[in-house]
């Protein structure tokens, strides 16, 4: 190990920065599945009286944030930098949520696999001494999703089984050396990971060999075996996804079993009508801080591995036959 670097690809981080303040809000969809009572916020409609779903969505990243600084009283002068990510082109939820903030902004892109992306940025500015406090933050809202990767809601077009449904709302969380919370470890910065596959509607067979690569890596790097943690939650494989993740793993004799879910497996109940579970940036960030916060703060988890997948297309590349490059993060949670 040289300085903090372990392996090829994580990070250690000694000083173990905490997740000391956070908020997650969820749409009416995601309030009827079997997470809802670990949400910290469920929305009664997912449109808040705006105009535009894109509207709607940046204003419930807004309210993750302020809600998530108010529950340690904090302000914004107490922040360093604001990282944040959506799925929309420009990151315009996450850019135009930084405008009221006015702090340093880092803007990021890595599809749902953002929030885990966003908390290991962090946390090497805090290790590094370059920050005392940071934000993250990242959401998603399936009207906006649908109609920039798919069609537009009002054509009612039929999904396939293997899609995934995105979710409507945001997680906001203040990241500091000091404080109580879950302390961030270690981070696993993954490579793009490209099998060739060309379906948009099957985002989850596509990012797996990218959460089998980080995960195996992670593992690797740190001298672990999977058994090291209560749960290795991968954000938003789906069912399709989660289950060619198992199939890679047994056939590189190294089975996972039941100890890796999937938050967009988790996140819904299969017969509201979401096709392979859920997806968006919103997802991996609600369950984190809804979830799994919760269970760690009960003392149910101790060790927990936030893998964040992302599928990078765009809806132009899908259409241009494009194959689908996809990366996945990870973020070791303890408490």
């Amino acid at each position: 190990m040289a300085g903090n670097r372990m392996g090829t690809q994580t990070i250690v981080f000694p000083r173990q920065p905490r997740l000391i303040a956070m908020h997650s809000i969820v749409g009416p969809v995601e309030g009827r599945g079997p997470m809802a009572e670990y949400f910290h916020e469920i929305l009664p409609d997912d449109m808040l009286e705006q105009t535009t779903p894109e509207k709607a969505e940046k204003l419930i990243l807004e309210m993750a944030i302020e809600k998530a600084l108010n529950q340690k009283n904090l302000t914004k002068e107490h922040i360093q930098y604001y990282i944040a990510g959506d799925l929309l082109n420009q990151i315009i939820s996450a850019t135009f949520s930084a405008r009221s903030l006015n702090v340093p902004y880092i803007g990021i892109y890595g599809a749902c696999s953002s929030f885990a992306e966003g908390v290991g940025l962090a946390a090497v500015l805090l290790e590094g001494g370059f920050a005392l406090k940071v934000l993250v933050g990242t959401s998603s809202h399936y009207q906006t999703a649908e109609r920039q990767y798919r069609y537009p809601i009002e054509l009612n077009v039929q999904h396939k089984v293997t899609s995934q449904h995105t979710v409507t709302g945001a997680g906001a969380v203040v990241i500091s050396i000091d404080g109580e919370g879950p302390k961030v470890t270690h981070a696993t910065f993954g490579k793009i990971v490209d099998m060739g596959v060309k379906d948009p509607n099957d985002m989850g067979s596509a990012m797996a060999p990218a959460a089998f690569d980080t995960i195996s890596r992670h593992l690797e790097d740190t001298g672990r075996t999977i058994d090291y943690y209560d749960l290795v939650l991968t954000g938003d494989l789906g069912l399709q996804g989660l289950k060619m993740l198992r199939i890679l793993a047994e056939r590189n004799n190294t089975p996972f079993g039941e100890r890796v879910q999937d938050g967009g497996v988790l996140i819904y109940n299969q017969h509201q009508g979401v096709g392979a579970g859920g997806s968006g940036c919103a997802c991996s960030a609600v369950i984190t801080l809804g979830y799994v916060n919760t269970k760690m703060y009960l003392g149910e988890l101790h060790k927990v591995l936030i893998v964040g997948t992302g599928a990078l297309l765009n809806s132009l590349t899908a259409l241009q036959g494009e194959s689908i490059p996809c990366i996945a993060h990870a973020i070791a949670l303890e408490t």
